[in-house]
């Protein structure tokens, strides 16, 4: 679309999907139209298809709110999209008489929450295309062949893919050692789940254990106020972009999402990155290449080998582990808040929402860490209905405080200010490496030769909220169940794939059990693994080596680099807050 209006461009499901789609985000009132201009080649009948779904059929069977209209030359069409089946479809509309010649084609957002579309085809023809990922893929490179050529970004010394704390640091790291860095993030902000997208605050402590310099580096950009779901200037997202665009060793690619490596004889030896709204592609060769993706999606393209929801007892003879492996992970969170202002402020009641009562509705006025979805469903298959029920959840409640509560006056002056639509993921795959990390190891207070960066969290193993998954067949409110535990050195071992010689992983996809993630996957702990993996890269790069050979043979090097660390220790130090949480309150001030 020439002219996008309110509506948003949402990548973060390209992979499902085949595309960027376009989403009205309007939280309850209708976005702006998007527009665009077209030539009919000849005169004549066109039939139109839109790429659409039906986002709310899952929980409802009333009219799906996310529905929207065409209008050509200035005359709305009748036909209502966004209604129909529950899966990505080419929905037919009306047929429409165009004279050869330049016509305008706008998108009418009919109610705020969250229609969307991917494309819309006028064609002669009256079969409808195929509805699959391969169909969208093809037709895109008959319609804009500019994007079929593969242009080649570089060579490097190391390719970071995935820019949040853990990328960040990666690359920092290494350039600071003197390393050229591709850094690809396929979002246009940096920091992941830290960023004014998501707003989850910064947990864990930072310059602890064994090298105490280790974490100086998150300090330099690392918001220096705590809180999820807080206003957007509290995750200070031009300071991270300033701290890499300011670091002369690291390109940064942001926008680009990795979707294919090549590999050869075990090693990465180059990835294809799609830019996610002009579809253009780039090929970014490296020696060494870090998986910071949080959903190991390098790892997973590159043939690593990985693991996701939790073992079975025996796997590990972890004792907190159910008797056989299930898909349950960690659920993600889709945070939202709301405003005072100085009148009162209508919502709509809405009759497609959840069902709820005094009893089940939280009177809150910001949806935390807690209002959790997803943990019984596919984290990565079924990533886009995991968004769309927290984004349903946060609806639904806020429609009940606001219309139909007995305490609704609390909530006149209240306006819902912002709803997260990006998911604050906190496991998927996990990559497997030398290492994998255990509750035995843990709990046991196992050291390793090679143990480096200390977590700080306690082992925080979520699982649905009793009350609510009682009353919900799709629970949406979790809590924490807490394991005391000290400062642990990780072993080195977990930050590297065992089958692709030169991948390097840091963050939450690092290789550890399930429940060994519950005090690794926290942003300050993933940022510190991303600097010792910068640091690893240099050891590789000056001698000419594998990650592997690192423990084996050069470990001194590394021992010396994290000594010092890649931070600036004469910084003012902001890290002082939400270093471990010790209760798994359910707190709006968290």
């Amino acid at each position: 679309m020439e002219n996008r209006g309110g509506w948003t461009a949402d990548s973060q499901f390209l992979d499902l999907i085949g595309s960027t789609v376009m989403l009205a985000h309007g939280l309850g009132k209708p976005v702006d139209d998007a527009l665009t201009r077209f030539k009919a080649p000849r005169t004549g009948t066109y039939h139109v298809f839109v790429r659409t779904r039906n986002w709310t059929s899952r929980w409802s069977d009333a009219p799906s709110p996310g529905a929207f209209t065409l209008s050509l030359d200035g005359k709305e069409r009748p036909h209502i999209y966004g209604r129909d089946a529950p899966q990505w479809h080419w929905e037919k509309g009306d047929d429409l008489f165009l004279d050869e010649g330049t016509h305008e084609l706008r998108v009418h957002d009919l109610a705020g929450f969250d229609a969307r579309f991917d494309a819309v085809l006028l064609t002669l023809s009256d079969a409808a295309p195929e509805d699959s990922v391969e169909t969208v893929l093809s037709l895109r490179k008959t319609f804009f062949p500019e994007t079929v050529p593969v242009e080649d970004a570089g060579h490097y010394d190391f390719v970071v893919v995935g820019g949040g704390c853990a990328g960040m640091c990666a690359a920092l790291a290494a350039a600071r050692n003197g390393l050229r860095v591709a850094l690809v993030q396929d979002r246009h902000l940096l920091g992941g789940n830290n960023s004014s997208e998501v707003r989850v605050g910064l947990g864990g402590r930072l310059n602890i254990g064994k090298y105490p310099n280790l974490g100086y580096l998150m300090n330099e950009f690392g918001p220096g106020t705590k809180g999820n779901a807080r206003m957007k200037d509290v995750y200070e997202d031009g300071k991270k972009m300033d701290i890499i665009l300011a670091e002369k060793g690291i390109r940064l690619f942001t926008g680009y999402r990795v979707v294919s490596a090549e590999t050869e004889n075990g090693m990465v030896r180059s990835v294809t990155a799609v830019e996610t709204e002009r579809y253009t592609r780039i090929r970014i060769a490296g020696d060494l290449f870090a998986d910071c993706t949080g959903d190991a999606a390098l790892g997973v393209l590159a043939g690593a080998d990985w693991a996701m929801g939790r073992e079975s007892r025996a796997t590990y003879l972890e004792p907190s582990a159910p008797k056989e492996a299930d898909g349950i992970t960690l659920g993600a969170s889709l945070q939202w808040y709301c405003v005072e202002k100085d009148c009162p402020q209508a919502f709509p009641r809405i009759d497609w929402g959840l069902s709820l009562d005094e009893k089940t509705a939280q009177k809150v006025r910001r949806g935390q860490w807690y209002w959790e979805v997803g943990m019984r469903d596919d984290q990565i298959a079924e990533a886009e209905l995991i968004r769309d029920y927290g984004m349903y959840v946060a609806y639904s409640n806020w429609s009940y405080l606001k219309n139909d509560a007995s305490y609704k006056d609390e909530y006149a002056d209240l306006a819902l200010e912002w709803v997260c639509h990006v998911l604050g993921k906190r496991e998927s795959r996990r990559l497997l490496g030398e290492k994998v990390l255990t509750e035995r190891d843990l709990r046991e207070f196992r050291e390793y030769p090679d143990g480096c960066v200390s977590t700080s969290w306690y082992i925080d193993d979520h699982e649905p909220d009793p009350e609510n998954a009682a009353v919900f067949r799709d629970p949406w409110l979790s809590r924490g169940r807490l394991t005391p535990l000290g400062f642990y050195p990780i072993p080195f071992r977990c930050f590297y794939s065992r089958n692709i010689g030169n991948l390097m992983m840091a963050g939450r996809d690092i290789s550890v059990s399930h429940l060994a993630l519950g005090t690794t996957r926290v942003m300050r702990t993933c940022a510190m693994m991303g600097e010792v993996v910068g640091l690893a890269a240099k050891v590789c790069r000056d001698n000419r080596c594998l990650p592997r050979d690192i423990v084996r043979g050069h470990w001194d090097e590394l021992d010396a680099l994290m000594e010092r660390g890649a931070g600036n220790p004469d910084l003012p130090y902001l890290q002082t807050y939400t270093w471990v949480d010790t209760t798994a309150a359910r707190s709006e001030d968290c």
